[in-house]
């Protein structure tokens, strides 16, 4: 059964709904985006989140230096990389690495098992943003890789089923559909996990 990743966490309301729906792994992002957050906020959020929860920091281009401040600050269980970083730099985090891949074509996953990761996350290329699109790609692009993979972009109740059942991935990422006006959204929360834990029974 695939696990499942809420990303985009902003404070304590979103930390009571993920205690209260439980998915695997909380997304806590410290790159520019609309739900960025201080390392600080995220220190306070985690204190009270779930410990059955793990904690991921998505991270664009930092220093690795930065990296590793932030996620000893925050006790993360896992790095999250979206940007340009280069395998010698995954050398260099502390913690284990979930590595960002933006499908383009069916080449771009040509140089992801020079990664020392534990999973390649594969989401939606854009020019204009390293992730959050809220838009899928063509899942038949993506061909067998060494490392676990975790399917990012534009996935919601409406599609996990059907893409789970595609790329059989270790973890589904969600942000933007399990939110109302911007605002994670408990309804919406718990009907993705849902979808996503009936697994056996609705995709084999």
């Amino acid at each position: 059964m695939a696990k499942v990743k809420i990303c985009g966490l902003t404070g304590m309301e979103d930390i009571h709904l993920i205690n209260r729906f439980q998915p695997d792994y909380a997304g806590f992002v410290f790159a520019d985006s609309r739900r960025k957050i201080t390392p600080y906020l995220a220190r306070e959020m985690i204190r009270v989140l779930s410990p059955s929860v793990k904690k991921v920091g998505v991270f664009v281009n930092e220093p690795a230096e930065t990296v590793n401040e932030i996620s000893e600050l925050c006790e993360l269980d896992i790095v999250q990389l979206h940007g340009e970083e280069t395998p010698y730099y995954c050398t260099l985090i502390n913690r284990p690495i979930w590595k960002a891949v933006r499908m383009k074509n069916i080449d771009s996953l040509k140089e992801a098992d020079d990664y020392p990761v534990a999973g390649i996350l594969l989401d939606t290329f854009s020019k204009n943003a390293y992730g959050g699109t809220g838009k899928t790609f063509d899942w038949n692009m993506i061909t067998a890789v060494k490392h676990k993979i975790i399917l990012a972009g534009g996935l919601s109740d409406a599609n996990a089923a059907k893409a789970i059942s595609r790329v059989r991935p270790y973890c589904v990422d969600v942000s933007s559909s399990v939110e109302t006006d911007g605002v994670k959204d408990g309804v919406k929360i718990k009907a993705f996990i849902d979808i996503v834990r009936m697994g056996e029974k609705m995709y084999g």
